[in-house]
């Protein structure tokens, strides 16, 4: 790819067109070499480093670029001169697995939450993440970093809309307050998990035409609501914890 175009992965409309999106800093480009020795979509990506790593092993085509380049094509402040340029998931991945359970989040806004919540998808395993319409691209240069390489390992969707789910998970369940507890032995028996906006949750006609399920966090209630990532990371370690019981 051009550094032109690389430059240009900063903005979403153009990894959408050129069909990549950039993988920055030593860890990141790390985990990305993991995940191509297990699929050959990840194989299909680019280096790009500046004399600090020039000697750096890689699978993938290796271009050798100045430290000022390498400042203009990173997202962030102080590259450490390492980047690669990675192609987009295609259809395939909406491929569902065997006894594969589905996490929904409905316009998820902030990068660090997405990918919180990633790590944790790929902490646990055995589990998809699905984005509405709206919500932060998950190939954003934040959403990748925070990951810490998640993103590679964790099965994704994007603009899945709230009216497709009742069709892919006949069990849909939705974090709100008022609900049963997560702990109770129902909360097992769903194949997707919906969560929703930071600020305004899931609209409540959306929920009811999937006769979803409502389930809660049980605790103290000191504060009005808690962090979605939390939320989500405390749901898929109970749905785990009650699996290895």
């Amino acid at each position: 790819m051009k550094l032109d175009d690389v430059r240009k992965l900063h903005q979403k409309k153009y990894r959408q067109s050129l069909g990549h999106f950039l993988v920055e800093g030593e860890h990141l480009v790390l985990e990305l070499e993991k995940a191509a020795v297990a699929s050959t979509h990840w194989q299909q990506a680019e280096l790009f480093v500046t004399s600090a790593y020039q000697d750096w092993p890689s699978p993938w085509p290796r271009h050798l670029i100045s430290d000022k380049q390498m400042a203009q094509l990173a997202d962030t402040k102080s590259p450490q001169g390492i980047l690669a340029v990675a192609p987009l998931p295609s259809a395939a991945n909406r491929q569902t697995r065997v006894r594969e359970k589905a996490i929904y989040l409905h316009e998820v806004q902030d990068p660090g939450n997405l990918g919180t919540i990633l790590r944790t998808l790929a902490w646990f395993g055995g589990l998809r993440c699905l984005l509405s319409p709206g919500s932060v691209d998950p190939y954003n240069p934040k959403v990748v970093r925070s990951s810490m390489g998640a993103i590679f390992h964790v099965p994704l969707e994007t603009d899945v809309t709230l009216e497709t789910l009742g069709s892919r998970y006949p069990q849909v369940a939705c974090l709100d307050i008022g609900g049963d507890a997560i702990t109770s032995v129902a909360f097992q028996n769903h194949d997707c998990y919906l969560f929703g906006n930071e600020a305004r949750g899931v609209p409540s006609e959306a929920l009811a035409r999937l006769s979803a399920q409502r389930y809660t966090i049980p605790g103290a209630a000191a504060v009005e609501s808690l962090n979605l990532a939390s939320a989500v990371n405390m749901a898929v370690y109970e749905l785990n914890r009650s699996v290895a019981q």
